[in-house]
């Protein structure tokens, strides 16, 4: 049994990250910026990026760190800053000053394209952070993130239902299930040395145009959709627009559709695992099916 540390512990993949560590016999240590219920296995540690105190007992004992915790979303790009490069300072600083050598750094596909957006320009900055820490890393940049406890890809489904699309403008990305991530992210913390960086995918070689993924939500929820891509600047008209409406809670953001617009977010063949440490487990087809009988049984679709 090893002892695993883990940041962003109650989002969408730390918390799936957990449920597979102890599936497989490991000792879970999670930050959590509120009180979490008692769990056998977990040693929840309260406090956040900011609390240097709480990281260094985050680390402490520690075989190894998987930092999963970052911001997707932010008002500004010193949001950005604070929760992606200055956060990953802290965490470097922590893991280092624990005397801990493996470290697992979770990034984006948006850090290869860091002029595109305030997201992708800050995990590009912390990404940096990582290169030069001189510990034992990895950094993995995952594509877009689906499965079951998603809440971002929900209203793509919401959409299907009516037999439509709403997409960028031409263009391919990869995607990869939430589990599949996790069984990466375990296999990398449990590796004796493995520096460098990645790109996991779904397997799909040259990744999904934008309508053959919609088309795929469709066949989830059971309905033929019609697929319409939209300019530009009609996606940022309606990122101003869902800003208005729901203010810090808006999943359209003019940030996002910069990186949205970009015609290439397909994972680089050459930044795959090796197929001996890490091959996808999920088909997407039915992977996507599951996200789907997960929101109607969570009462979202």
């Amino acid at each position: 049994m090893s002892v695993l540390a883990i940041t962003g512990g109650t989002g969408f993949v730390g918390s799936r990250l957990i449920d597979l560590a102890l599936a497989s016999g490991h000792a879970v240590r999670a930050l959590t910026r509120r009180d979490q219920p008692a769990r056998d296995g977990v040693t929840w540690v309260r406090g956040d990026l900011d609390a240097t105190a709480a990281l260094a007992s985050l680390c402490a004992g520690a075989d190894a760190v998987i930092h999963v915790a970052g911001v997707v979303n932010a008002p500004d790009r010193d949001g950005f800053a604070r929760g992606n490069i200055t956060g990953t300072a802290n965490m470097l600083a922590a893991v280092q000053g624990a005397g801990v050598r493996r470290y697992v750094h979770v990034s984006s596909l948006a850090s290869r394209e860091p002029q595109l957006s305030a997201y992708g320009w800050s995990k590009g900055e912390a990404d940096k952070l990582v290169r030069a820490s001189g510990l034992d890393w990895t950094i993995v940049r995952p594509p877009a993130i689906y499965g079951p406890g998603d809440l971002e890809m929900l209203e793509l489904f919401r959409v299907a239902r009516f037999g439509l699309a709403l997409l960028p403008p031409g263009g391919r990305i990869s995607v990869i299930e939430v589990g599949d991530l996790g069984r990466l992210l375990l296999g990398l913390a449990a590796a004796d040395r493995f520096p460098g960086e990645i790109d996991p995918d779904d397997g799909r070689e040259g990744g999904w145009s934008h309508p053959e993924f919609a088309r795929a939500i469709g066949r989830a929820v059971g309905r033929r959709v019609l697929a319409l891509s939209l300019p530009r600047a009609m996606l940022m008209a309606g990122a101003h627009v869902d800003r208005l409406l729901r203010g810090s809670k808006a999943k359209l953001t003019p940030d996002r559709v910069s990186y949205f617009c970009h015609p290439d977010w397909v994972a680089s063949p050459g930044n795959r695992p090796p197929a001996n440490l890490w091959t996808p487990q999920v088909e997407t087809e039915a992977g996507l099916a599951e996200t789907a009988r997960w929101y109607r049984a969570e009462g979202l679709l």
